[in-house]
């Protein structure tokens, strides 16, 4: 058996080469994507914890996370993780990829739901079932040991091969391509959790849902999921020649930020003049989502992630006994709130970290029946994974999700950057 397969030259079913090729960044190379990300030849990690499984990548799917890990901040993932508690990893490299299709190639001992052949999409929770939480039956996503495979723990899809938890696996899609299959997993659960796991404040008929960065990976499927609970998604976005592809998804409106110009933390409410100028702001960003949505209804849920520009007008704009549910802040991480608007109109302010089993597996099942498209907006090769990430961090990517074919064929694709 050969020691090292060519990306597409499939070995033969179950059988497990010494070595693979990997998308592999280093700490002495953080910094760019461009110049993090370096193509290696690895040893495949074919020594299985008993509920682990072996996964042939035929496609990646791109987000965020690993753009972080490239420039080495906020963290040093490679350095964490050497003394991390409940999955320590001395290697002293970082592959990433926190989203993936598949087939199961390999499993451990303890593993019967899933066998060699399954044809698979990844979702990136870990956990050890030796944390308290995971024992005592709760969330698993509430315990210290929960991870994010593919950034926070190593052996990631930007590989031949990749480890995961067999628990991570769910039944790939028919309808769906390797590359669409691997495009949604990430922001998709993300966004349904958000959405639909913090009771009492799931999305009702009629809701409606003001949905922050309506054309990006995240927003694309919380437009789709607020749609299919039967809300009414009102889009916010950066420039109008994205409106029809809001629109496309169910969003029954869009409002362009660049219209307004109170964004950032919210000024000291003793300086009178600024903070007159941001209320000002903040009412007329108000009355465009009443322009949308025909009456003064303002949104019950506020899908948000951009954070610290942001977050001020959100907890304005919620409605009375409304929701501001947050899972990142890629603005920043210093948000001022007006307390008043809290406590005076009982507004809740709630975070969200990507999904448990559970709710990876319903929007898995939205994705299978139809209801939910991935949005895969383009597909790159392998080769192209530290372009496409320089891409996201110049935010010169396209709208929806980005999806690296891996060891899945697709004739004439390009190979150079655009």
């Amino acid at each position: 058996m050969k020691a090292v397969h060519a990306l597409g030259d499939t070995p033969a079913l179950g059988q497990v080469p010494a070595r693979m090729l990997a998308q592999v960044i280093r700490a002495d190379r953080f910094g760019e994507p461009t110049k993090a990300f370096q193509t290696e030849e690895i040893e495949v990690p074919s020594e299985l914890r008993p509920d682990e499984v072996l996964v042939w990548v035929m496609a990646a799917g791109v987000n965020y996370n690993n753009v972080w890990a490239s420039l080495g901040s906020p963290v040093d993932v490679i350095k964490g993780r050497q003394k991390d508690t409940y999955f320590p990893d001395p290697h002293p490299f970082h592959i990433g990829g926190s989203d993936a299709s598949g087939i199961v190639w390999k499993v451990g001992s303890a593993v019967r739901s899933l066998k060699v052949g399954d044809e698979v999409v990844i979702h990136c929770g870990v956990w050890s079932q030796d944390d308290p939480v995971v024992r005592s039956g709760a969330d698993p996503m509430f315990g210290p040991s929960f991870r994010i495979w593919g950034y926070e723990t190593n052996w990631g899809s930007f590989a031949q091969f990749t480890r995961v938890q067999a628990h991570q696996c769910l039944p790939k899609p028919r309808q769906l391509t390797w590359e669409e299959a691997a495009a949604y997993m990430l922001v998709g659960a993300t966004a349904y959790r958000m959405l639909a796991a913090w009771p009492p404040h799931t999305v009702r008929a009629g809701d409606v849902v003001l949905v922050w960065g309506g054309a990006g990976g995240l927003g694309c499927q919380a437009i789709q999921i607020a749609r299919e609970m039967g809300g009414i998604p009102v889009a916010v976005i950066s420039s109008d020649d994205k409106v029809e592809f809001c629109r496309r998804l169910g969003a029954r409106g869009c409002i362009n930020r660049k219209k307004f110009s109170h964004w950032g933390m919210l000024p000291h409410w003793k300086d009178t003049q600024a903070y007159g100028e941001w209320l000002r702001g903040a009412r007329a960003f108000g009355a465009a989502i009443w322009e949308i949505v025909g009456e003064r209804k303002s949104p019950r849920l506020v899908f948000e992630h951009p954070g610290e520009d942001t977050v001020p007008t959100s907890i304005f704009v919620c409605d009375t006994g409304g929701m501001v549910v947050i899972c990142a802040g890629t603005s920043g991480y210093n948000a001022v709130a007006d307390l008043r608007y809290l406590w005076m109109r009982q507004k809740r302010f709630q975070g969200s970290h990507f999904a448990n089993d559970e709710q990876a597996k319903a929007l898995n099942d939205l994705v299978a029946a139809g209801k939910v498209d991935p949005c895969l907006s383009e597909t790159f090769t392998f080769s192209q994974i530290p372009h496409v990430h320089q891409l996201m961090h110049e935010n010169r990517h396209p709208p929806g999700n980005m999806a690296c074919l891996v060891n899945a064929p697709r004739p004439g694709l390009r190979d150079v950057p655009r």
